[in-house]
């Protein structure tokens, strides 16, 4: 497996040539770039193809491989949205992110397909997120780029086995999970997760958490949380899974570039367990 750390682990203002030098000083194979409104640190909505390859072209010079895309702006533009122009919105942002990866050479976007609240309930977040990735399945298909559809604190696609049947209706090999181990620890056990999701899994994201906290700020640096990671390890390779174990975790105050030592040596561990 690779190691890959995400740009949030860096402070904000943090350009794109410290997080490649710094990632690749920690000893990271893999950055997961994110997708920004404009005037965000590297790639954003306004990106155009000469810009996505020059970025593309410094991380190869730090060797350093782009193999997946994230964003938050699905969260203000959610594919489930009761408004119609915001759905619109959201699917822009999808697209957008199936072309600039395209461009660059990545396999694999990463999708929140939305959220439910008193607004949208969760039969209606369901139906609509999947119409709503329906319309921009046959872009990814044809970029021949991946959705991976991510399990996040939304109050949606609680189990792993709604979430298997959740990604098996789109009928397309285009759909897959994008698997976060640390945020399904608060209701249930990512280890039971991975087997169950099984070759769904396209990438997965690695944090730790504590359930003694149980709330948002029971995210921890890796190894220092309740995950079992030696059964999560051993969940991963009974899957054959072969890809990317990528961090995405909050900077540290102080000396927050140590974070990206401290976390490589981490996934390390992980990585050789037994």
């Amino acid at each position: 497996m690779l190691k890959g750390i995400n740009q949030w682990c860096y402070p904000e203002n943090t350009s794109i040539e410290k997080v490649f030098e710094y990632s690749k000083a920690a000893g990271f194979d893999v950055v997961e770039l994110n997708l920004y409104q404009k005037g965000g640190e590297g790639l954003t909505l306004e990106t155009t193809k000469t810009e996505a390859e020059k970025i593309a072209s410094l991380a190869s010079d730090n060797q350093i491989q782009l193999r997946s895309l994230s964003t938050s702006l699905l969260w203000e533009t959610p594919l489930c949205s009761p408004d119609e122009n915001i759905r619109k919105q959201g699917i822009h942002v999808v697209e957008r992110m199936l072309e600039i990866a395209s461009w660059i050479g990545m396999d694999t976007i990463l999708v929140v397909p939305g959220a439910v609240s008193k607004e949208v309930s969760y039969d209606v977040c369901y139906k609509r997120s999947q119409e709503s990735i329906k319309q921009i399945l046959p872009l990814a298909e044809s970029l021949n780029v991946k959705i991976g559809i991510e399990n996040v604190w939304n109050k949606f696609l609680l189990s792993p086995l709604e979430m298997a049947n959740y990604i098996d209706e789109f009928e397309s090999r285009n759909v897959g999970a994008y698997f976060d181990v640390g945020n399904v620890l608060q209701f249930g056990y990512p280890e039971q997760w991975i087997q169950i999701l099984g070759d769904r899994i396209l990438k997965v994201h690695v944090k730790d958490f504590s359930t003694s906290i149980g709330n948002g700020s029971g995210f921890v640096p890796l190894l220092a949380g309740d995950v079992d990671w030696k059964e999560v390890r051993h969940a991963l390779e009974k899957i054959g899974y072969e890809d990317t174990l990528t961090a995405e975790l909050t900077p540290y105050a102080l000396c927050p570039y140590t974070l990206a030592d401290d976390t490589a040596r981490h996934i390390d561990l992980i990585i050789n367990t037994k």
